[in-house]
């Protein structure tokens, strides 16, 4: 074959095309003059090392002005995946979960893969299998704040696994990736003792989990440190009106009245602040109040909520990219993510019970 011309090469992407006719691998091979394996590697994203950057640019635009994409399912076929992962979230009732996909997909969509999210029924489980095989139809999993347990029915645990919020020491996963929990507890904590706060009531996710059972334990560590502070706590499934309901039982039974409720969560915050009012209690004069995930139901309580800021999308981002990691043999990145306490109006002196 002779060779292909600058110019000529130059201008193939714009040689006309009938509709029917779908631009190859080798016409963008023909029109960025390299061989269909450097595009399979360019568009593979697997050229480092093996094309130059200026190679690389060329293919992709060469690809861009053709309109070419690649067909999926053959490569599929061929390589044996699905180039698709399965995202398994306890539950789609708050935006945190949201931010995880949209973190996780954005990743997964610039290394030319699809999320599929799927929510736990039971919350931590164990989920049904939303395929009739899952081997066959995935090449990974992200089970996010998951028991163990609930990846069995979907066979979770017999693929590529990464996991999120979960018990680093005891997980099934490949890889394990956190959020600095711990560390938003003690700042809350912290700055409550600032305050002057001494009884605290801790109003509990009713929830079988690590990450919850890790919030009760730095609390419960960093007060007992403490000369003259009381713990209570008092547990809740995270909905505003059972978080209400546990509140009021907690503050009408005898003896002295907690100066500040923590809360695992910004709805139970809401639900707190509920039975608070009910109760003609003040936040923060009375009692102050603190969350957990800086939901925007933060700022749309009067007053807005102090809590901890969780970062959801750059959850869900680590994830992937740990995922990545493991489908490509490399060691995931090491690391909790940082939190951040936000202070709010809920948090104030304490007061005299």
């Amino acid at each position: 074959m002779c060779a292909v011309h600058p110019s000529t090469r130059k201008s193939r992407p714009t040689v006309a095309r009938s509709s029917s006719t779908r631009p190859t691998s080798r016409d963008v091979a023909q029109a960025a003059g390299v061989s269909q394996a450097a595009v399979s590697l360019v568009l593979g994203d697997k050229w480092r090392g093996r094309v130059s950057e200026t190679t690389a640019e060329r293919v992709r635009q060469a690809a861009r002005t053709l309109g070419y994409r690649p067909n999926l399912a053959a490569r599929n076929l061929r390589l044996g995946s699905t180039r698709t992962i399965l995202l398994v979230v306890p539950a789609l009732t708050t935006e945190f979960f949201a931010g995880v996909y949209t973190g996780a997909a954005r990743i997964a969509a610039r290394h030319g893969f699809g999320v599929v999210l799927y929510p736990s029924p039971e919350g931590v489980g164990p989920a049904r299998d939303p395929f009739a095989s899952a081997e066959a139809a995935l090449d990974g999993v992200i089970a996010s704040s998951m028991a163990a347990d609930a990846l069995t029915a979907i066979r979770g645990d017999q693929l590529p696994l990464v996991m999120l919020d979960s018990d680093p020491h005891g997980s099934l996963g490949a890889a394990t990736v956190n959020l600095d929990i711990a560390d938003g507890v003690r700042q809350v904590t912290e700055h409550l003792l600032a305050l002057g706060h001494r009884h605290i009531l801790h109003l509990a996710a009713d929830i079988p989990s690590w990450t919850f059972r890790a919030r009760a334990r730095e609390l419960a560590d960093r007060l007992t440190t403490v000369p003259g502070t009381r713990l209570r706590t008092t547990t809740a499934p995270i909905t505003i009106d059972d978080a209400r309901a546990a509140t009021e039982a907690a503050l009408t039974t005898p003896g002295p009245r907690p100066t500040a409720i923590v809360c695992d969560d910004d709805k139970l915050a809401a639900g707190a602040y509920k039975a608070l009012r009910r109760l003609g209690l003040r936040v923060p004069d009375d009692i102050s109040v603190t969350g957990l995930d800086d939901l925007a139901l933060a700022t749309a309580l009067d007053p807005e909520l102090t809590t901890v800021r969780l970062d959801a999308e750059l959850f869900g981002e680590r994830g992937m990219e740990a995922l990545l990691a493991v489908l490509d043999g490399r060691a995931p990145t090491n690391g909790d993510i940082p939190v951040q306490l936000v202070v709010r109006g809920s948090t104030g002196p304490a007061r005299d019970a």
